[in-house]
C-alpha cells in the first residue's frame, strides 16, 4: 500500500526510474551470484539441456525409419515420463547409499554411463548395427536407458546443488544464516538458466547437423553431452556429506512399484498405464498429505487447491507426433527449420525466465494460470491456422506462407512456455516442511510429473480417435482444435472454481 501510494503520488520519472532499475536488478542479479566454484556444478544442469543436440535428428529418424504411429508414441511417453514419478527412490539411493565410497560423483558418472548406452543403441538402430533385433525395440531400450540416467544425474545434481555452498568463512567462522540462504537460492536460479543455456546451445545446431549428417553420426556426436556432465562432476568441491539409514518405507515402496510396473508393462495387463497411474497417484497422495500432517488446517487448504489447479494445467493433452509428420510432409519444414524454431523458442524462453521470473513468483498462482491459459490459447491459433492450412491463403493474399507463420507462432510462444514452471516451484519453496524439505520437493515433483503423465494418456487417447499416421493427415484440424479446446477449458474451469481457495 506505501509502495503503491508513493509511485501513483510521485512524477513519471520516478515510476520510470523504479522499473529501471527492477530490470536492472532482474538483468544483474544472476551475474553478480555466480562464482567460479559453482562451474562445474552448472556443466552438469548443461549437459541435461545440451542433449537437445539429437531432439531434430530423433524426430526425422523416427518418422522415416519406426513403425509407431502417433498413438504408439504417446503410450511410451507415458512409460518414459514413469521413472520421474519416483524421484523419491533415486534420491533415497543417492542419499543413503555409497558406490565405491561416493554418494555422488559415482552416480553422476553412472548416469552418464547410461545416457552413453543409450546414445550408442541409437546410432546401432540408426546404422543397423543390430539387424536381429526391431527397430522399435532398439528405440524403446535406447530412450529408457537415456531417460533413467537423466533422472539419477538430476537428483544427484539437486543434491550437489546445495553441498557447493560454504558454510563457513575462511576462518572457520560460522556464515550468517541468510547469506547462506540467499546463496542456496540464487544456485538453484542459476542451475535453471544453466539448463536454459544447454537448451539454447545447441537448439539451432540441432538442425543443421541432422540436414548435414546422416542420424546415426548424430547420435555418436551426442556422446560428448554425458562427457560435459562427468567433467563438471570431477572438478566439482563439495562438501563432506554425512551418511543417512535407508528408509526402507521409501526404498522398498519403490521397488515395489518398479516390480508392478514391469509385471503390469511387460505382462500385457489391460489398461496397464491407467492402472499405473492410478496406484502412483495413491502412493504419492498418501506420502504428501503424511509429510504435510503437521501444517495448519489453512496452509494446507491452500496447498490442496493449487496443487489442484497446476495439476490440470499441466495434464492438458499435447497433439502428438503427427503433427510434427504433418508439417514435415504438408508443410514442408524440414531439419534445418526446426533447428530455427527450436534456436528461437530456447532463446526468448531463457530471456523470459531470466526477466520475468521475480514479477511471476510474487503474483497468487491461480493468477498467474489464468493469464498463461488464455494466453497459451491465443497463441494456439496459428497452429490451429496451419492445420486448416490457411497458409495457403496468406501466400497468396500477403506473400508468406506456413514458415513466417511458424516463426511468428514460435516468437510470441515460447516465453511462456517456460514461465509455467515457476508457480509450482514458488509453491513448493513456500511451504515445503522445516526438516522435511528434500522429500517435499521430491514429493511435489513426483505429482507434477504424475501430470505429465495424466497429459500424455489423454494425448494417446486423441490419437485413437482421431487416426493420424504417415501421409494420412485428415484429422489433423480436429485433432489440434480438441487439444486446443480442452487445453482451454479445463484448466480455466478449475481456476474459476478453485482459484480464491488456493489464494
Amino acid at each position: 500500500m506505501v509502495e503503491s501510494r508513493a509511485i501513483g503520488g510521485n512524477a513519471g520519472s520516478d515510476g520510470t526510474r523504479t522499473m529501471s532499475d527492477r530490470l536492472k536488478a532482474a538483468v544483474v542479479a544472476p551475474i553478480r551470484a555466480m562464482r567460479l566454484r559453482y562451474l562445474p556444478l552448472l556443466m552438469v544442469y548443461f549437459s541435461y539441456g545440451a542433449l537437445g543436440l539429437i531432439s531434430i535428428a530423433e524426430s526425422f529418424w523416427i518418422k522415416q525409419a519406426l513403425e509407431m504411429t502417433p498413438a504408439d508414441l504417446a503410450a511410451l511417453a507415458v512409460w518414459l515420463t514413469l521413472p520421474w514419478t519416483i524421484k523419491m527412490v533415486f534420491g533415497q539411493v543417492v542419499d543413503s547409499v555409497a558406490l565405491f565410497g561416493s554418494q555422488r560423483r559415482i552416480y553422476v558418472f553412472l548416469g552418464a554411463a547410461l545416457v552413453a548406452a543409450g546414445l550408442l543403441i541409437l546410432a546401432g538402430a540408426a546404422g543397423n548395427w543390430f539387424p536381429a533385433y526391431s527397430l522399435d525395440a532398439l528405440y524403446v531400450a535406447a530412450r529408457l536407458s537415456i531417460v533413467i540416467g537423466i533422472v539419477l544425474q538430476d537428483v544427484v545434481a539437486d543434491a550437489m546443488s546445495t553441498e557447493v555452498v560454504d558454510r563457513t568463512n575462511p576462518d572457520g567462522s560460522p556464515r550468517p544464516k541468510k547469506d547462506i540462504e540467499h546463496e542456496l537460492g540464487m544456485v538453484q536460479v542459476l542451475g535453471r538458466l544453466a539448463l536454459s543455456f544447454g537448451i539454447f546451445a545447441v537448439a539451432g545446431l540441432s538442425g543443421l547437423l541432422a540436414k548435414i549428417y546422416s542420424y546415426q553420426t548424430v547420435f555418436l556426436l551426442g556422446l560428448a553431452v554425458p562427457a560435459i556432465s562427468v567433467t563438471g562432476a570431477l572438478l566439482v568441491r563439495l562438501e563432506k556429506v554425512p551418511g543417512k539409514p535407508i528408509d526402507w518405507r521409501i526404498l522398498g515402496g519403490g521397488f515395489a512399484f518398479g516390480a508392478i510396473v514391469a509385471v503390469l508393462g511387460l505382462g500385457g495387463v489391460p489398461y496397464s498405464q491407467e492402472l499405473i497411474f492410478i496406484v502412483s497417484m495413491i502412493v504419492v497422495v498418501a506420502m504428501l498429505v503424511r509429510v504435510t500432517g503437521d501444517l495448519n488446517t489453512d496452509a494446507r487448504r491452500k496447498i490442496l487447491y493449487a496443487a489442484i489447479i497446476i495439476f490440470v494445467f499441466r495434464s492438458t493433452p499435447l497433439v502428438g507426433e503427427g503433427y510434427t509428420w504433418f508439417s514435415i510432409d504438408e508443410l514442408g519444414f524440414d531439419e534445418a527449420f526446426y533447428g530455427t524454431l527450436a534456436q528461437i523458442s530456447a532463446g526468448l524462453a531463457m530471456a523470459g525466465t531470466w526477466l520475468l521470473a521475480d514479477t511471476i513468483t510474487r503474483r497468487p498462482v491461480a493468477n498467474v494460470l489464468l493469464i498463461l491459459t488464455i494466453l497459451y490459447t491465443a497463441l494456439s491459433l496459428p497452429t490451429i491456422g496451419l492445420a486448416f492450412r490457411v497458409d495457403l491463403w496468406t501466400q497468396e493474399m500477403f506473400g508468406f506462407g506456413a514458415r513466417t507463420i511458424a516463426l511468428i507462432n514460435t516468437a510470441a510462444e515460447s516465453p511462456f512456455a517456460q514461465l509455467s514452471m515457476i508457480p509450482m516451484l514458488t509453491l513448493i519453496a513456500i511451504h515445503a516442511p522445516a526438516g522435511r524439505r528434500a522429500t517435499w520437493f521430491a514429493l511435489m515433483a513426483s505429482l507434477m510429473n504424475l501430470a505429465l503423465v495424466a497429459g500424455q494418456l489423454q494425448t494417446k487417447y486423441l490419437n485413437w480417435i482421431f487416426d493420424v499416421n504417415r501421409g494420412e493427415y485428415t484429422d489433423i484440424p480436429m485433432l489440434v482444435v480438441t487439444a486446443v479446446v480442452i487445453g482451454f477449458v479445463v484448466p480455466l474451469a478449475v481456476i474459476l472454481l478453485f482459484g480464491r481457495r488456493a489464494t
